[in-house]
């Protein structure tokens, strides 16, 4: 029996989230199928962790255990075969039988994209969230850089986790722009539930003058989350990379 992490990434915006769903497809119900035709076995991929619905992903893990003689350098083209356009696994490798893609995790990187702009732009409607107003970015990423640490982040979590703790460590967070793009990246160790569109949505409203750079650390500080900003769309947020 091998036991293999695959590298995933996906266009999310035709799919109800990572998770297989009762009332929608999810992007794990897909890579399931398309094991079920290329290893004729009913497989279940354990993910390192759920994206909502919208959400897309580059690095994505999913791990699987197969009986194959398909070299696991070969799995790839395999899979990407019979997964839809909109799905393409990246990179496949053996583990330890005790892996968990999940729990072994070090390190996560997500990113936001916000198109920043006069007037949309229509290729770019389904990866990134439109906002006409000048962002001031010099203070949104002094507000990011309030991230960075250890902390209780209840405040940039929405209801309906269920985490043993709300800390989470924050190794990295920044903002930058690339024309006609405003980029959020932040890295950490794990997040909470919707925490990264939580972070990005407080982030806009500083860049919009309706926060200041500061309030980040009170926010914080408060553990409510009626204090931080929007939950930004999902469109606009990518998972980049997972370490191990």
């Amino acid at each position: 029996m091998k036991h293999i992490l695959l590298t995933i990434a996906y266009d999310g915006s035709n799919y109800n989230g990572w998770q297989r769903q009762s009332n929608g497809i999810g992007i794990q119900e897909k890579v399931e199928e398309a094991c079920f035709k290329i290893f004729g076995q009913e497989i279940s991929v354990t993910g390192a962790g759920r994206t909502d619905a919208g959400v897309h992903a580059l690095g994505q893990r999913g791990l699987i255990k197969v009986e194959t003689s398909i070299p696991t350098d070969k799995i790839p083209y395999a899979l990407n075969s019979v997964l839809p356009k909109d799905i393409v696994i990246r990179a496949a490798r053996e583990v330890p039988e005790n892996f968990h893609p999940r729990y072994d995790a070090r390190e996560k990187t997500y990113r936001y994209l916000i198109l920043n702009d006069k007037f949309p732009i229509p290729q770019y409607r389904n990866i990134s969230t439109f906002i006409s107003a000048q962002l001031n970015v010099e203070e949104m990423d002094k507000g990011a850089k309030y991230f960075i640490g250890n902390h209780d982040f209840a405040a940039f979590s929405s209801a309906g986790s269920s985490v043993k703790t709300t800390e989470r460590t924050i190794f990295d967070a920044l903002v930058y722009r690339e024309d006609p793009f405003v980029i959020f990246e932040v890295r950490g160790n794990g997040f909470l539930y919707n925490m990264v569109r939580i972070m990005a949505g407080t982030l806009i409203e500083i860049g919009i003058g309706k926060k200041k750079a500061s309030d980040v650390k009170d926010i914080i500080l408060s553990r409510d989350r009626s204090k931080a900003g929007i939950t930004a769309p999902a469109q606009g947020l990518t998972l980049v990379e997972i370490k191990y």
